[in-house]
């Protein structure tokens, strides 16, 4: 794999790129999960690089970049387009999320900084809430709050504790009243480095198997560090599942992470199935592996953030 080439603008200037990944409760009606891909199709200067619904999950994920204002107006009008659609009365998944427009995280690449992605995080923020009247809280380097800086602190207890926890004032958004709407739920706005999605599916169904596992390396229980993990169960296959996001894969790599869940399985006589990456990733994640050594599903060259980083021309 190559490492980045670098983005440079027409006049040799590099060019600040944002990507933002934001992630809407709907992974089972593909008329939904089309018709909120062809609002950002719909916009010219941003590019949609991927987008994916998963219906155990029920949550779909999409990724795209551009310029700053751009990818704003574009992520305002997505998310518009699923509040319109997405009724989280509704809604069951096995996905923590708190509405239906979960949690939008940008993401600085090429020449942007993390201040650009702070920035626009907090624009959009309140764009989203005097448009729609979505309560919202800010998460990683955009919180406002030091203990909101934890996406699982903000989204603790997920939807169905919503109400309960904006009676109190810890509790309350950032943004917005703390009334709950139960059609909408609330929103996590967030500026963050690029990170992994990564699942492992297990040749078993065994729950409980899958949560000793994520259990055993999270990195707030000792285990790896930058590693976030939950087990749950793909009840469409009948198979457990290790979801986990790697919020730093400079510091922990796919390689390790895919280690020790195979050898914590094995010692239950339990082989890996396969493992999959939701989006997209930095080819930095590969390091010292290969997506073959991982049993990495529908992997291409598509699939690393570089690619598109260098073709992207506004």
């Amino acid at each position: 794999m190559r490492g980045i080439a670098g983005c440079n603008n027409p006049s040799g200037l590099a060019m600040k790129i944002i990507e933002c990944v934001p992630n809407f409760s709907e992974g089972c009606n593909q008329a939904t999960i089309v018709a909120i891909a062809r609002v950002f199709e719909s916009f010219p200067a941003v590019r949609l690089l991927d987008f994916s619904g998963d219906a155990d999950h029920n949550r779909s994920v999409y990724t795209f970049l551009g310029r700053a204002d751009d990818v704003l107006e574009a992520a305002l009008a997505a998310s518009g387009r699923a509040l319109e659609l997405i009724d989280m009365c509704f809604q069951e998944g096995v996905h923590p999320r708190l509405g239906a427009v979960d949690v939008v995280p940008f993401v600085p690449l090429a020449a942007a900084t993390m201040e650009d992605a702070i920035e626009i995080a907090h624009h959009f923020g309140r764009e989203l809430h005097e448009r729609f009247g979505v309560p919202v809280y800010f998460y990683g380097e955009a919180a406002l709050v030091d203990q909101r800086r934890e996406l699982a602190y903000v989204r603790r207890g997920g939807y169905e504790a919503l109400e309960e926890k904006m009676s109190i004032p810890e509790g309350a958004p950032d943004i917005g009243q703390p009334l709950f709407n139960e059609r909408c739920g609330a929103t996590a706005v967030g500026a963050r480095m690029p990170l992994v999605a990564y699942n492992i599916n297990l040749a078993s169904n065994d729950l409980l198997l899958a949560r000793k596992i994520a259990g055993r390396i999270r990195e707030k229980n000792g285990g790896l560090k930058s590693v976030r993990a939950i087990g749950v169960m793909l009840k469409s296959r009948n198979i457990a599942q290790v979801s986990m996001n790697l919020v730093n894969y400079q510091e922990t790599p796919l390689k390790p992470v895919f280690d020790l869940v195979k050898l914590l399985a094995s010692e239950h006589g339990v082989e890996i199935l396969e493992s999959e990456l939701i989006g997209l990733a930095p080819e930095g994640v590969f390091a010292g592996t290969t997506p073959e050594y991982l049993q990495l599903k529908d992997f291409d060259v598509d699939r690393l953030l570089e690619t598109h980083i260098k073709n992207f021309a506004p």
